[in-house]
């Protein structure tokens, strides 16, 4: 299958400084020729802009029931999101259609990649998305292969750590965010289940349900880690609005109430991964994207 992968892709594995993104780019085709093959799957189109750590396909079984089939590298954790799209079973979540995929390959449920909450008014699309991130927190599966949020944060902290040592500007903003997460780990409540990585944009509209979830990095702690990325949603409208630190307190109490969570938890965990976003975009090259997050940051 020739194809060329979307620029959004390309640009996102430029920035991960892992080895092997380059290998694995050129790989692709012939990856996704193989899998196509095996399971003799009718490829529709690659979908673009799609996503920043994995191909997104629109095809069809062999029944012709249309499907997605996503093809992500190892440092994604494919099979932790398989893990945890398997426990979910399709609740709340996008269902898993082949559950032996092989190796960094999902066969999913097709839902309208056009159409994400984000495309709602802003207050709506708040109250659909964090509905159907409260269908996603369980109890997480016996023996569960999940990362803690302590173990992934921690690795964030580091990270942040060396850049504030080179970067006197984002220093304060670093060690707020690090303290933060020193005092919330250390009183942690119950573990869940989360997406780890949601968002508006992650949620679809589908035909099961109005509203679904994609592209989980699963992860399993406390629930109001798992919204703090929520709070930042359409961040830079909350940045070019004369208004936006108060909008954006007002939002944080909303969604803690509405999800019965404690406020300033959730602050706090806005504050780390906010922060640690926009660090993270400053050492990449994304200077822009981390103004923005930052300067979030300090409202907090």
């Amino acid at each position: 299958m020739a194809f060329e992968p979307p620029q959004r892709l390309v640009r996102a594995l430029g920035e991960t400084e892992r080895n092997g993104a380059a290998d694995w780019l050129v790989k692709l085709p012939e990856l996704v020729q193989q899998v196509v093959d095996l399971r003799e799957l009718t490829v529709e189109r690659v979908q673009a802009p799609g996503g920043r750590s994995s191909l997104v396909v629109l095809v069809r079984q062999a029944d012709g029931t249309p499907a997605v089939l996503k093809l992500a590298p190892p440092w994604a954790r494919p099979e932790s999101e398989r893990a945890a799209l398997a426990h979910w079973g399709g609740f709340g979540a996008v269902q898993l259609l082949d559950g032996d995929g092989g190796e960094g390959v999902l066969l999913l449920e097709r839902l309208h990649p056009e159409m994400s909450v984000r495309s709602l008014p802003e207050a709506k699309a708040l109250l659909e998305a964090a509905g159907t991130l409260r269908r996603l927190w369980v109890e997480p599966p016996a023996g569960q292969v999940f990362e803690s949020v302590a173990e992934r944060t921690g690795r964030q902290a580091e990270a942040m750590r060396t850049s504030a040592a080179a970067d006197a500007e984002v220093a304060p903003l670093v060690d707020a965010a690090l303290a933060a997460r020193e005092e919330l780990l250390a009183s942690a409540p119950q573990a869940r289940l989360l997406h780890g990585t949601f968002r508006q944009s992650k949620v679809l509209a589908g035909e099961r349900m109005p509203w679904l979830a994609v592209g989980p990095d699963p992860v399993v702690g406390e629930c109001a880690f798992d919204l703090a990325r929520l709070v930042r949603d359409r961040v830079e409208d909350l940045i070019a609005s004369p208004s936006g630190a108060s909008i954006t307190r007002r939002r944080v109490k909303r969604l803690a109430e509405s999800l019965e969570l404690d406020q300033g938890r959730l602050r706090g965990w806005t504050l780390f991964r906010a922060v640690e976003s926009g660090v993270r975009a400053r050492r990449v090259g994304r200077p822009q994207d981390a103004e923005l997050l930052l300067e979030f940051a300090g409202w907090l």
